[in-house]
């Protein structure tokens, strides 16, 4: 035997100190009741007969109401075997790890809050198949299409700065890589690839992967992260801080780049919103872009669910206590007579 919401367990020693202080206010009231009522009080059996009945109400009333409450921890025993299907949309997530990510202007760093972003993106998601791609001045598959969130959320924790060795910023490469991460052959379901990005591009034709993208009606949806008024960029103390500089010494600043993205997700009929400290964007996102695109059955799996049996003991409550509610008669129908 199982119970399926065994915190309700808890509510059984409370029903029976309500139980206890009830049945304890009854007697103490009996009592006073005989004391100062005497002329109402019946003879001797009928007084044993009142008696018995009502121990036996209290018995039926006592187990009716804790047979109830033990119903709510949902007992189960016996076992089926059911068919899951999983639908979703492919999905691939596309995080810019160039070292302007390490701007602090979204804190700790861009880089940072938007890994906490897709984390929390993931675990809105239900069924859908995604991977991961991280891109630089080149771009890597840092985890293939899955349905296993946890393999997935494990290759985005090793996530950072400079984990794809050139430097440099090459969008381009990063949407072409995305785009291959998904399988040669097309499924029913609607492909997307969510880009996390400050905007920022040094290199690479963005025309020819958009060209690309449209023609395999892949969507991308962009989060922006950053400000555009720009932020400096710290250094560890080992490779050189306290901020990045250019070739010519000049002190680097970075700056949230709109317009790219603004242009990638309207060639390819996607999205586009800014990210801010408090909201990463993940609800307009999934209701306004990814809700009304198609999904189609993605894995199937068997599962063994437990048979629910919560309805055999709340029926069993609710007769003790109507049984409660019939020993009252007796005792009625002695003091009618007595009239």
């Amino acid at each position: 035997m199982s119970w399926g919401t065994p915190v309700f367990f808890t509510l059984l020693p409370v029903t029976a100190l309500v139980l206890m202080t009830v049945l304890i206010l009854r007697h103490y009231r009996t009592k006073r009741l005989a004391k100062f009522m005497p002329v109402l009080s019946p003879g001797k059996n009928l007084r044993r007969d009142s008696a018995e009945l009502s121990g036996l109400r209290n018995v039926l009333g006592i187990l009716g109401l804790l047979l109830c409450t033990l119903s709510l921890a949902r007992p189960q025993w016996g076992y089926t075997w059911r068919d899951i299907e999983r639908r979703g949309l492919e999905i691939v997530f596309l995080l810019d790890t160039s070292n302007s990510m390490r701007a602090n202007d979204i804190a700790p760093t861009r880089l940072q809050r938007a890994k906490w972003g897709v984390e929390e993106f993931v675990r809105a998601l239900d069924g859908d198949r995604i991977g991961l791609v991280g891109f630089a001045g080149d771009a890597q598959v840092l985890c293939p299409l899955t349905l296993d969130y946890g393999a997935f959320m494990m290759h985005l924790d090793d996530v950072f700065p400079g984990i794809i060795p050139r430097g440099g910023t090459n969008m381009e490469a990063g949407l072409r890589r995305a785009m291959e991460a998904f399988d040669a052959e097309e499924g029913e379901a609607d492909r997307v690839i969510l880009l996390v990005s400050d905007g920022e591009n040094h290199e690479g034709d963005l025309d020819p992967v958009l060209h690309e993208l449209q023609r395999r009606n892949i969507r991308v949806f962009a989060i922006g992260i950053g400000d555009p008024d720009g932020s400096l960029l710290p250094l560890p103390m080992e490779d050189g801080g306290p901020y990045l500089r250019n070739r010519q010494g000049e002190v680097v600043m970075s700056r949230l780049d709109e317009a790219t993205l603004l242009r990638i997700t309207r060639q390819t009929n996607g999205l586009y919103i800014r990210a801010t400290q408090q909201d990463f964007g993940i609800a307009h996102i999934i209701e306004q872009g990814l809700a009304p695109l198609k999904r189609a059955q993605l894995d199937t799996s068997r599962v063994r669910m437990m048979n629910e049996r919560y309805q055999l003991i709340l029926g069993l409550g609710i007769l003790l206590l109507f049984l409660e509610g019939f020993a009252r008669a007796p005792s009625l129908l002695m003091k009618g007579g007595d009239k």
